[in-house]
């Protein structure tokens, strides 16, 4: 029942998958340009004041998404702060430029906004910098580092140009000046209680080849159906025949059994004697005529050659497992009845961790098996060891794909 039901699933699966499937690719990039008002709070000289709604506030950044909901953005600001005008003797003003790195979520696409609307979007955002205020009161600059934090709204005219709309809170460290230009260190405080504030509109200019940027982009695939997708893969991989004798690698007790050789319902080569070799080999190990023996060998050599053969591992180990013995003791047989062959010993790993430790363990695989042989009776003249490293033709993501790759084969000379 199992073997009708699941490849019907399979086909189904498929193509409810492939029809959901188009075009995952968004634009990354994105130019924010902002300009608007500031206002700074402490620290401030006792009698100094500023308006909330002071001009200048511009700033300039480089945003990059690396997908719909999280990204990063490098900027630049320059501020212009100015005394409230209300006594001339307290006039001033201060220039403040800085560079900032912040992280940014687009709640818009977190909170689902496309099931009600496609041209309003909000991120929040938040980071680290560093800003240079300079004075006339003071010689040099007062260097600060800032933790930023605000959020946005944004209104999309196409799909290469959005209004945005932000409101940021910064707030400042080491600093050692007034906004307006006196010492700050003998009023007692110098710290975390010093704060900027910016309200600003601009433009998001969208760069790419693709049609929508990731602000807007909305992957049509559902939560249900990326599960399925998911173990749709899983799937495929367990209908898998890897020894090809009929059974799939899922209900197969022994998923590295010799090919073409009888085996049970569950996968198990029928060995009753429990030599190790399969009762359907017998013959051909104990062939006494030559030209129908050379025929078997000639057919013997082709399987192992095309990979049939194999010798497995588990997850980074060198040993081989205990489901590899039937395939080393056939080929301990195979050589010792044909004592002119010689034999390639070829390792493989999987892709998970760092490649040249991974080339590693496949040449000590490898070595391993040559040893097993060799204290088997093998000449070891006759072995010749392989680290091929990792093999990449599976998907890295299945750990049952891995299981295959995870081997030492053969080449016969």
């Amino acid at each position: 029942m199992k073997k009708i039901f699941l490849p019907l699933l399979l086909v189904s699966l498929a193509g409810a998958v492939n029809a959901q499937e188009g075009a995952n690719d968004f634009n990354k990039w994105s130019v924010d340009v902002n300009g608007g008002v500031n206002k700074a709070a402490n620290p401030m000289s006792q009698g100094y004041h500023m308006n909330a709604n002071n001009l200048f506030h511009a700033d300039l950044g480089f945003r990059y998404m690396f997908n719909t909901k999280f990204g990063l953005k490098l900027h630049g600001s320059y501020d212009v702060l100015n005394d409230d005008g209300d006594n001339p003797n307290r006039e001033f003003k201060s220039e403040v430029i800085g560079l900032a790195l912040q992280g940014y979520a687009n709640l818009g696409r977190i909170m689902e906004f496309e099931t009600w609307t496609d041209r309003i979007n909000v991120l929040g955002h938040l980071g680290f910098g560093i800003s240079q205020l300079s004075n006339d009161k003071f010689d040099g600059g007062d260097r600060l580092g800032n933790f930023l934090i605000g959020m946005g709204a944004q209104y999309r005219i196409s799909n290469r140009i959005a209004i945005n709309a932000d409101f940021t809170m910064i707030n400042n460290f080491s600093q050692h000046k007034t906004w307006d230009g006196a010492d700050y260190n003998r009023m007692g405080r110098q710290g975390f209680d010093s704060t900027l504030y910016h309200a600003t509109l601009g433009l998001s200019f969208y760069l790419g080849k693709h049609e929508k940027h990731a602000d807007w982009y909305v992957d049509e695939k559902s939560d249900e159906l990326e599960d399925i997708e998911s173990r749709l893969g899983e799937m495929e991989t367990l209908m898998n025949d890897t020894d090809k004798d009929g059974v799939p690698d899922y209900l197969d007790a022994e998923p590295n059994t010799i090919t073409g050789v009888a085996v049970d319902s569950k996968g198990r080569t029928v060995d009753r004697n429990n030599n190790g070799v399969p009762d359907e080999l017998e013959s051909y190990i104990e062939a006494k005529n030559t030209e129908v023996k050379s025929s078997v060998a000639s057919d013997i050599k082709d399987l192992i050659n095309g990979g049939y053969v194999n010798v497995y591992f588990d997850f980074n180990q060198d040993m081989p497992n205990s489901q590899s013995v039937n395939g080393i003791n056939f080929l301990i047989k195979y050589l010792k009845e044909n004592p002119s062959v010689n034999a390639d010993v070829i390792g493989y790993a999987d892709e998970i961790g760092d490649t040249e430790y991974n080339k590693a363990l496949s040449a000590r695989r490898a070595e391993n098996v040559k040893q097993i042989l060799v204290d088997a009776g093998i000449d070891g003249s006759r072995l010749t060891i392989t680290g091929n490293g990792e093999d990449t033709s599976v998907s890295k993501d299945s750990k049952y794909a891995r299981q295959v790759v995870r081997r030492v084969t053969f080449i016969l000379k």
